[in-house]
């Protein structure tokens, strides 16, 4: 028995109207779905307090002071690093480049690296530094100050900075980068020594660039 032109254009009509309801729903969940915010909250008085980064005033390469208020308006990619590291620095380097790279030309986002060696990593010489990766301000923020505030400051960041003398260069770090909201929420992290896991940090980059 052959079936009639007017069935088939209905199946396949109907086919079709229940592949548009299922990529609406998939696209109405993507948008629904934020990153979670990394850390322990705490209760109180009812409220969830989520963990922010604390407050700080660092300076940068330029020498001009950089609070954590400045960067409010955008979200940032951070990391901790040391000019004279003889290890994973210069392959997390080449990943911030790549994401320094892509995003540019948007506004809405910033890069910050945090010094564990504020020591030997003044000002001029993060200004040369920065100059050999081509990475301009106010894109591109590399922070000095205190050593007791950068070293404690990398906690909020879920990230470590330690001086130890057995360790290569005399500092233990971690290789993370770290997205930050606009609110001084952790919201992502990864290994800024793996390219795979870069690339799927770069998504959700674009994530939380949406969910506003």
């Amino acid at each position: 028995m052959k079936k009639s032109k007017t069935n088939i254009i209905f199946r396949n009509g109907g086919i079709y109207l229940v592949f548009l309801i299922l990529l609406m729903s998939c696209n109405a969940k993507q948008k629904e779905y934020k990153l979670p915010i990394i850390g322990y909250p705490e209760i109180t008085n009812g409220d969830t307090i989520y963990p922010r980064v604390r407050d700080f005033s660092f300076l940068n390469q330029d020498s001009s002071i950089v609070t954590n208020e400045e960067l409010g308006d955008v979200i940032y990619i951070a990391d901790f690093f040391f000019t004279s590291c003889p290890t994973i620095c210069p392959k997390v380097k080449q990943q911030m480049i790549r994401i320094y790279d892509k995003y540019f030309d948007d506004d809405r986002i910033k890069l910050v690296s945090f010094t564990v060696d504020p020591v030997r990593d003044t000002p001029s010489r993060l200004k040369s530094y920065s100059e050999k990766l081509d990475a301009k301000l106010p894109k591109w923020h590399f922070l000095t100050g205190e050593k007791d505030s950068l070293h404690s400051i990398s906690g909020d960041y879920m990230s470590i900075a330690l001086e130890n003398p057995d360790a290569p260069g005399g500092f233990d770090h971690s290789g993370r980068l770290i997205l930050v909201d606009t609110e001084g929420h952790v919201r992502a992290f990864c290994n800024g020594t793996d390219p795979e896991e870069v690339t799927e940090f770069l998504k959700k980059i674009d994530h939380l660039l949406n969910e506003g």
